[in-house]
Order: C-alpha cells, then structure tokens, then sequence
C-alpha cells in the first residue's frame, strides 16, 4: 500500500483542503504516512499571502523532496495559482494543481504513476512538473472538496463555506489566487456539519476565503447570506457551538453584527480584520469603511455582551503610512478593545496596485512601528485578561498538557483557559464542555477553576 504525507501551509481553508484531500487519498486505498515516515507521495498545499509565505513554500517543498527522495511531489495552493512558472522549476517537483484543482489531485498522482511505470518521461516539458492551473479569470462554480467526516482535533471542525473574493484590496493577491466568490450550497454544509456533530465535534468552525461574502453569488430560491446559514446551522440538533473564522468589515455593517450576535450558538469571538486605523491608509486600502464604521460595529458586538473577543489583523507600513497615520492606528486600536492584534509588515505583491504606489515605508521602519504595535497587543491582552478575572464562561475543553498537568480549551470568546488536573472528574471532561470561572493570566490565556 502506497503512503501519502501532506504539508499545510497558511490559512484554515488551507487546513479544511489538506483534510479532504487527504479523505480522497484513503479512500482510493493509500495510507497516510506517520510523522517522520518516508512517504511514496507528498502534498505541499502552499500560501502565498505575503513574500514570507512565498518562501515558506519554496522551503517546505525542498524539505520534503530532501526527505523523500523517491516520492511524487505534487504541490498545490495559492503560491502555485499566483507563480506557478516558478514551482513548476523547482527541482524534484512533479505535479502542481491550481486552487480550484485540489479536487482532482488523487487523479493527478495516480496518473503520474501510471505513465512513470510504462516509462513515461517525467513531464510532457523535461524535468518541469506537470501544470494543471487555470487562469484566475476562468475559475468558475464551488469545487466542493467535502463532505470531510473527521479532522485532527477531536473537539473541533472546520467546514469550509466559499471560495475565492471580489474586493480587490489594493494590496492583496488573494482574489488572484483564489479567484471571484463561489458559494458553496447550504444543503451541503449542513449535511457536513450535521455529520460532524453526529460524529461528536462540539464546534463547527466556518472558514472561507472571505466568508462575509457567503451566499452574494446566489440570486432567487437560493438566495441566502452569512447569517442565515448560521441560523440554519443552529438548528441542528446537539449540544454545539459555532465560530466563524473570520470576517470582514469590507462586507458587513451594523445591522449584519446586531443579527449575528443574536445567534445563539454562536461563539462570543469575531475576527474581524481592521488592517489600519487611519482613514487615509484605508482608502489607499480600498478598503470600504471608514474607522467610524468599524467602531460601530465593535459596538453593536459588545452590546451584546461586554467581553466579546474581538481580534484582528493589523498592516504596519503600508506605503505612504506616516508617523501620525500609524498613531491614529494606535488609537484605534486602544479605543476597539481588541483581546488581540496580529501584526503584519507590510509586504508588496507583484501584479497589485500597492507594490506601485509611491512612499514605500523602509524596512527598519515597519520593524519599529511592528514592535510598538504588537507590545499595544500584548497591553490589550492582559486588560482583557483582567476584564474576564472571575468571570464565569463555558469551556470547550480539548487538550492536555504533555506533563499531564492541566486540560486545557478555549473560552465561547477565545480565551484559552488551563485547568489543573486534581481529580478524576477532570480528566472526564476532556473533550467537552464544562463551566468555568476565570483566575488570573497564565502562559497564553487564563487559568480557571472547575463549577462543579
């Protein structure tokens, strides 16, 4: 039986991918290869968000050959759909499938197989790898990759919701990668979540590329929106919660927060992607929201319960950005209470109209402003933390520390809470949920005492 390995990297859609791709693999008969276990096949599924990303992987691909020698290396993902000309050249790659082609990767494999047995040449093109990538443009209709029945975390699942975006950020190569909206059908995800709850997950999590946008490519009898599908979701029934992955103020307003707050089942956490405090950057963005509005919305959301996690996604020098824009991001920032802010240097992407623009910030000056902004982070964590202190919220818990300590699970608003291991009980509730009130700061998130 031949053996499979896979590598992920970037976001959870990637990781929901890598999950049914690897579903795909053992149901054609392969196995998957253990950690550390040579492998007659691998798949790279690759991020290409930022330049960093570019050369993660370049890195992961070589890796992989490095220690797999002999195996077919496919590669897919998002660096393959925005440059596919430059993995196709890596050495000892042989297949490379664009974003909407992970559906066909087994067929792809066993393909190259099949011709490499007959003595086949390597590729139609010498020692190139073979292309299977369509143009962004013509990337049409939801390739739906599930239903998948399980993933790596025993407590919690992914369900991907959409593909692809049509905002066209001026910085993002992402709509290039990912192509125009496509939403995938309500009937499908939830047969999918009905399945996973069924098979005991607790939280659904939905991820897309841009999933604010799920349901604006349908039109009459389909027509559905982000809140609808979570209400229908909710209906399952179980004993489960649901997050949403991330969304974007580019997309929602007011009245789109005040409706989700009101689901139920959904989780008290929204990452909601703020990008720059400053108005001016945002336009430079094309971004379409004012600081106003985004604030507005953090308010809807906090009315309807104080501690609502709100965490985001910050761009320190994008071109142009002057001392006073980034303070004006600060301020933002402090006044929108995040629980945390990730941090990201600006990083220019060929083909989009920021690696253009005048006033390119110098290096030495995003590292600066990214470490004021990521300490800013750190500060609004720990107020978070002390905002929460005798709180009482429910736990999902769903690990355990290796020194067998502490379980450990996260908060309905993305507190990740520890709790020492003093008794049987304990134990029992790994994998589900139990109340909890909150202590003090402990390594990344809070320790909690059980309520029994």
């Amino acid at each position: 039986m031949m053996r499979v390995s896979f590598c992920t990297l970037g976001c959870k859609v990637n990781m929901y991918e890598t999950e049914s791709m690897r579903e795909h693999f053992l149901k054609a008969g392969y196995a998957a290869a253990a950690d550390g276990e040579p492998a007659d096949v691998c798949i790279i599924n690759t991020c290409s968000v930022t330049n960093v990303a570019d050369r993660k992987s370049r890195q992961y691909i070589r890796r992989m050959k490095h220690m797999n020698p002999d195996a077919v290396i496919a590669v897919t993902g998002c660096y393959v759909q925005t440059d596919p000309d430059a993995v196709a050249q890596i050495d000892g790659v042989d297949i490379i499938a664009g974003t909407n082609e992970k559906g066909r990767i087994v067929e792809f494999v066993n393909e190259y197989i099949k011709r490499k047995k007959n003595g086949g040449e390597h590729s139609e093109s010498g020692n190139r790898a073979e292309e299977h990538v369509l143009p962004y443009e013509n990337i049409t209709g939801y390739e739906d990759m599930g239903p998948i029945t399980a993933m790596d975390s025993r407590s919690r699942a992914l369900i991907k919701i959409e593909e692809g975006c049509d905002r066209f950020c001026s910085y993002c190569i992402i709509p290039y990668a990912r192509g125009r909206v496509r939403s995938r059908s309500m009937r499908s995800i939830l047969d999918e979540a009905g399945g996973l709850v069924s098979a005991g997950y607790r939280e659904i999590v939905l991820t897309g590329i841009n999933t604010a946008l799920y349901g604006s490519d349908f039109s009459g009898s389909d027509a559905a929106d982000i809140v609808s599908l979570v209400e229908a979701i909710s209906s399952i029934e179980g004993d489960f919660r649901i997050r949403l992955s991330s969304l974007e103020p580019n997309v929602i307003d007011v009245e789109t927060a005040e409706r989700l707050a009101a689901c139920k089942k959904l989780c008290h956490h929204m990452h909601l992607s703020l990008q720059s405090g400053s108005n001016d950057v945002l336009k430079r963005m094309h971004r379409r929201y004012t600081v106003k509005q985004y604030i507005d919305i953090v308010d809807a959301l906090k009315s309807a319960d104080p501690e609502y996690g709100i965490t985001t996604d910050i761009i320190v020098g994008f071109p142009g950005e002057t001392e006073r824009e980034f303070i004006e991001t600060m301020e933002t920032a402090k006044l929108s209470g995040f629980s945390r802010i990730h941090v990201f240097r600006y990083s220019p992407r060929k083909n989009t109209p920021a690696a253009n623009m005048p006033a390119q910030v110098p290096p030495k000056v995003k590292a600066e402003r990214s470490s004021r902004l990521s300490n800013l982070s750190d500060e609004l964590a720990a107020d978070f933390f002390r905002r929460n202190s005798d709180k009482k919220r429910r736990v999902l818990f769903e690990g355990m520390m290796p020194d067998g300590s502490c379980i450990y699970g996260y908060t309905d608003n993305y507190i990740k809470v520890y709790v020492p291991i003093d008794n049987e009980y304990t134990k029992s509730i790994l994998h589900g949920f139990a109340y909890v009130t909150l202590d003090g700061s402990f390594r990344d998130g809070m320790t909690g005492t059980l309520q029994l």
